[in-house]
């Protein structure tokens, strides 16, 4: 029997910024619809209905010393840490987020040079043959470089890829948006190697796709709510439409899922865990329901699907990736990989983008 070329994770690495906001932290905030009338229910109520719906008591917000590129670099430096591989060794780090480098006191993005060639700067690495580049794709940024980077070692292009999820979304939130309270900083990271073998197993299949018609704006930048805020002359914030996102998620991203499990030859059943992006809890229980439903199934496991959300906030591209990494070391009670398990990674954002891939450990 021939052996296959296929892409496994070697190593990962994350890290969870320090500074802990918890809800209460939002108290004294002045809150605004989106046609800049100020919200009179107090701000107690709008915290606990937020809590309810999101499952979200905390968030995780980078240091004010700290860029994105900075949490991106101690995420790969431990990736490659578990990995014990040599870091010229790297044919690509591909780093996947969405407003670059932000400073605390303003919405300027900093994307010169890319992430990714300040990752390898950080990194001291000084193989020219490792090529740094960034991926914008919304949330689903770092499963989309994912499965970029298993193209190029399929192709036998390249061994070994550091694909990186990195974001501080804390720094592009409307203060006086209920909606900041989702958000959350943090960065994770993985490195796939090539391997060859008479079974396949590492990246089996994936699927995507991109709805633009009258989805394209559900998620944008845009001035403050509170047309009065003096920053709005100057500054741009991530907005969001959460009704429409939510029938879109709900809508389409089950049936993504369903199809990379099929592209994978494979049924539900033979899935071990679902890594997903998660920017709300009760969205991903019902995204849990719907795929489970399209298999004739209608009890969901308890443990099929991870969540870290609770504690960490949505931090974007590096929700995945960190959730993978401290399930891998052992990080996540009540959860663990075993050789062999089918594993579906997937996330939804901005875009509307959604993407999915199966993986076997």
């Amino acid at each position: 029997m021939s052996t296959k070329r296929f892409s496994k994770i070697v190593g990962s690495g994350s890290y969870i910024p320090t500074v802990q906001v918890k809800n209460e932290h939002f108290l004294n905030h002045d809150f605004f619809e989106p046609n800049g009338k100020k919200i009179e229910t107090p701000n107690e109520e709008i915290i606990e209905k937020f809590k309810d719906i999101t499952g979200i008591t905390e968030r995780k917000y980078a240091a004010t010393d700290q860029q994105n590129s900075d949490l991106a670099y101690i995420a790969a430096s431990r990736a490659l840490e578990s990995s014990g591989i040599d870091k010229e060794s790297l044919d690509y780090i591909l780093v996947a987020h969405n407003f670059g480098d932000v400073k605390p006191d303003s919405t300027l993005t900093n994307q010169l040079p890319c992430l990714a060639a300040k990752v390898k700067n950080l990194l001291q690495i000084e193989n020219p043959q490792t090529v740094a580049y960034d991926i914008l794709f919304g949330c689903p940024g770092w499963i989309q470089a994912m499965i970029q980077a298993n193209y190029f070692i399929k192709s036998g292009d390249a061994k070994r890829v550091m694909v990186i999820g990195a974001e501080t979304l804390s720094r592009v939130c409307d203060p006086h948006d209920r909606d900041s309270m989702i958000y959350a900083d943090g960065a994770g990271a993985t490195i796939l190697e090539a391997c060859e073998a008479e079974e396949e197993s590492g990246i089996l299949s994936h699927a995507m796709r991109t709805d633009t018609k009258n989805e394209a704006f559900f998620l944008r930048a845009d001035v403050s709510d509170n047309i009065d805020f003096e920053g709005n002359s100057n500054n741009l914030f991530i907005k969001m439409h959460g009704h429409k996102i939510y029938e879109y998620v709900i809508s389409n991203v089950p049936q993504l899922v369903k199809e990379s499990i099929e592209k994978a030859g494979l049924g539900l059943n033979d899935i071990k865990k679902v890594l997903i992006h998660q920017a709300n809890e009760k969205m991903d229980e019902a995204i849990a329901k719907r795929l489970f439903r399209l298999y004739g199934e209608r009890k969901v496991p308890e443990d099929i699907m991870p969540m870290i959300i609770k504690k960490m906030g949505n931090n974007s591209v590096a929700t995945v990736p960190i959730l993978y990494d401290m399930i891998a070391k052992g990080e996540l009670e009540g959860h663990e990989f075993e050789t062999g398990d089918n594993l579906i990674f997937a996330s939804v954002g901005a875009g509307m983008s959604i993407n999915a891939f199966v993986y076997k450990v």
